[in-house]
């Protein structure tokens, strides 16, 4: 029996133009400065981004952190959406680390943060309170489904926060997704905020990596803070080639992602006992509920015994993402194992 596994775009695998790119990489030391390939990574992810520079992480949870570290002082308060992953699964490195209050503010079904509730809780100078410095955003917003956060949107919120003097930070782990659904350059999406940070692991299919990117003074501070976290990298280069080979080869291929995440979806919808609204699938995340008096826990186990990777998300929420490593054929016949288990249960 075939695996069929959807609790994340983070298990494809690495092409074969990928495997070769690592295999024939130029590389250095990039802790000084000398790997040529992370280098070129590097400037490509800033031009993409339409930023000065960036820097090359282990990981998007790393590039969260070391921006948070970067943009903040000991104490300050950061704002974010209740539903951010920061705040969710980031084990609370901020906090820990960081030594910052995080805050957050509801998130609405689409991902957003009311503009009204954050300059609301924006705090004013004062010896009693924490300085309000930083905003977090997050597009695609994996707890909100995928939601795509609009140019429009991000460019007005982001206003507000620098009105307000506060640093606007962009967890943009899937951003490609983001652009790839709206049509957009990734630029446009990030242009408003100060900084950006995107993952090339995930649905763009390289092994490993993120890139942090901003203006050219606050990735040479943040270069300072990979360091001291333990993020500095000898010859990276062999991972940075597979990145490379994931920006300028995998981003239009998204799209496919997105169709076959809106096939499940549908899908899902005609299984009875399931809650779903196809309608707001906007990129490769589909979430929905297990029917009434089933626990997500129970219908994901029960599933993962036929064969298919599903993510329980807490009560009756599931989560199921879309990649390269699952095409339509596969989504039909995950379709047919989770309506089989659902009827056994039922």
């Amino acid at each position: 029996m075939k695996i069929i596994d959807l609790r994340s775009d983070t298990i494809t695998l690495p092409t074969e133009e990928m495997r070769q790119a690592m295999y024939e990489a130029e590389v250095g030391d990039d802790v000084f400065g000398e790997d040529p390939t992370v280098n070129r990574l590097e400037e490509l992810a800033a031009q993409m981004t339409g930023k000065e520079a960036a820097l090359f992480t282990p990981s998007g949870t790393m590039s969260n952190l070391i921006a948070i570290l970067t943009h903040t002082r000991l104490g300050d308060e950061i704002l974010m959406g209740s539903e951010a992953h920061m705040f969710w699964y980031e084990v609370g490195g901020a906090a820990a680390l960081g030594g910052v209050v995080m805050r957050t503010l509801p998130n609405d079904q689409d991902g957003r943060i009311d503009s009204g509730a954050v300059e609301a809780t924006i705090r004013p100078k004062n010896i009693h309170a924490p300085q309000t410095t930083l905003l977090c955003l997050e597009n695609t917003h994996n707890r909100c489904g995928g939601a795509v956060l609009t140019p429009d949107y991000t460019s007005a919120i982001a206003g507000l926060a620098h009105r307000h003097g506060l640093s606007v930070h962009l967890d943009g782990a899937r951003i490609f997704n983001a652009a790839v659904a709206l049509d957009v350059p990734v630029s446009e999406l990030a242009n408003a905020t100060d900084t950006v940070c995107f993952c090339v692991s995930k649905g763009l299919s390289a092994p490993v990596g993120s890139l942090l990117c901003g203006p050219r003074e606050f990735v040479e501070k943040a270069r300072k803070w990979r360091k001291m976290v333990g993020g500095g990298m000898r010859q990276a280069g062999v991972i940075a080639a597979a990145g490379m080979v994931a920006l300028q080869k995998m981003v239009s291929r998204l799209a496919e992602d997105h169709a076959t995440a809106r096939r499940l979806a549908y899908g899902l919808s005609q299984i009875p006992g399931i809650i779903i609204n196809p309608e707001k699938v906007q990129t490769n995340i589909v979430m929905f509920e297990s029917p009434s008096g089933t626990l997500a826990s129970e219908l994901t186990q029960r599933i993962d015994t036929h064969g298919v990777g599903l993510l329980p998300r807490g009560g009756q929420r599931i989560r199921a993402v879309t990649h390269r490593m699952v095409g339509a054929a596969d989504i039909d016949e995950a379709l047919n194992r989770i309506e089989f288990v659902v009827k056994v249960l039922g």
